[in-house]
């Protein structure tokens, strides 16, 4: 009498067990966790609330190179585990994988006889990853079905006694591994929905971005063709001032046409993987002045400063691609300060990095705007009752660059307080190598 009634309370608190396994792992659905984390607290949820397992592998199927993969492990070395590429029929994760039928591997020799089918590499894997743990005395196979597809396999293992998986323990293993096929297709959904969302996007803001450039270039053309026409008309005659401030006209409107094309042109270029750097010695200083030059020959309203520190170090870099990423910032620094005011370039040198900056006193950018800033085909809206010529490309050309040199990008601003953007760039290179002293020689 008293044997069946432990009996009865060993049901009880299986039981009990299981239905506070349920509970969890509903709690685990309910939560918006990455893939691989709801994975992995399924598996620990499983072996921790459950006497009869105490180690577990969850294997997904990489349709690219048809094999299942190692994704989550609990009671073995991952790293060692994670080198493991089964191929459908090898060993019992792949057996049960090719069949989709549970598999049970009752005793040692039976789970030794299943692995006779290992690649050699796969068995040295194993062979590592048990080196740190007690082998597997009895073990239980479980494929994962997201309606009529198989995406995986759930192996569980004890390693206290054989026997320990039972027919009795299939119908609630089977309902766990349900749940899990479940996270896994619910988890592939949000992925093609948040796809679907990206490239919606994507297409959306590409289909603005052509709308805008149709308009920016018909700007620029409309003001071209006006004005030579009226040069060309015989029966009007206009004084040299008046010729000269049409063909200045004409000038101003072909350089904005050529900047976006050449936009166009450089935004192709990186899309197609076809970005290339030339890196030598630059003086960042000297080509700062340079362009500071030029811009304030241009723009009469704004005042510009260039420092730098005079010990401030050559550069590996390539010219023509860092003065391509000052060029816009300089810019863009001129557009949006309508009024004028001071625009500064400094530069400093901090550990490992040079880092450039471009400051303007000009209309300034909200928050919500900084972080989208550096992506393709987005564009602020002009806070300054004007329209503001460009393409929208100039920052994300810039951002290439820069991430191409190994460095980094980014912008600081308040509205109506100007803007300041930073770039870094590594002090690393032959040139920093020679600039050196060597060792043991005073400096």
């Amino acid at each position: 009498m008293a044997t069946h009634a432990t009996e009865v309370e060993t049901q009880i608190s299986e039981q009990d067990r299981r239905l506070s396994a349920v509970f969890e792992i509903a709690r685990i659905l309910a939560t918006d966790y990455d893939l691989e984390t709801v994975l992995s607290q399924f598996l620990s949820c499983l072996t921790d609330t459950l006497e009869i397992a105490e180690a577990g592998v969850l294997l997904l199927y990489d349709r690219s190179d048809e094999r299942l993969t190692v994704r989550v492990v609990k009671g073995y070395d991952a790293a060692s585990l994670k080198e493991i590429r089964l191929a459908p029929g090898e060993a019992m994760c792949g057996e049960t994988f090719r069949t989709g039928q549970i598999q049970l591997y009752p005793t040692q020799e039976a789970i030794a006889a299943a692995r006779r089918t290992l690649t050699p590499a796969n068995h040295k894997a194993i062979r590592a990853a048990i080196t740190i743990a007690e082998p597997p005395l009895s073990a239980i196979c479980i494929p994962l079905f997201t309606g009529q597809k198989a995406v995986g396999v759930l192996m569980l293992e004890s390693r206290r006694q054989t026997n320990s998986f039972a027919q009795k323990d299939i119908p609630f293993l089977k309902a766990m591994a349900d749940l899990i096929a479940l996270s896994i297709e619910n988890a592939e959904l949000r992925e093609e929905q948040q796809a679907t969302q990206a490239l919606e996007q994507a297409n959306r803001l590409k289909a603005e971005l052509i709308s805008t450039l149709a308009h920016e270039m018909r700007t620029p053309l409309t003001s071209i063709k006006g004005y030579s026409t009226a040069l060309l008309m015989e029966e009007a005659a206009f004084g040299p001032e008046t010729r000269q401030e049409f063909l200045q006209i004409i000038d101003e409107e072909c350089d904005i046409l050529q900047d976006l094309i050449h936009d166009l042109l450089e935004s192709s270029i990186i899309d197609a993987g076809l970005l290339r750097l030339e890196p030598q010695p630059v003086r960042l200083p000297r080509l700062a002045h340079t362009l500071v030059d030029d811009f304030a020959r241009r723009s009469q309203q704004h005042r510009f400063l260039v420092d730098f520190p005079e010990d401030f170090p050559l550069l590996d870099a390539d010219p023509h691609r860092i003065e391509q990423v000052l060029r816009n910032l300089l810019d863009n620094a001129v557009k949006y300060s309508l009024h004028g005011g001071l625009i500064v370039i400094r530069g400093q040198v901090r550990e490992d990095e040079a880092i450039v900056s471009v400051a303007d006193q000009g209309v300034g950018i909200a928050p919500e705007h900084l972080n989208r800033l550096f992506e393709k085909f987005f564009r602020v809206k002009s806070s300054l009752g004007r329209h503001v010529v460009g393409s929208g490309l100039g920052l994300p050309i810039a951002r290439t660059i820069v991430e191409s040199h190994g460095g980094r990008i980014w912008a600081e601003s308040q509205l109506q307080e100007g803007s300041t953007f930073y770039f870094t760039l590594p002090l690393k290179g032959p040139s920093q190598a020679l600039a050196e002293p060597a060792e043991g020689e005073a400096e």
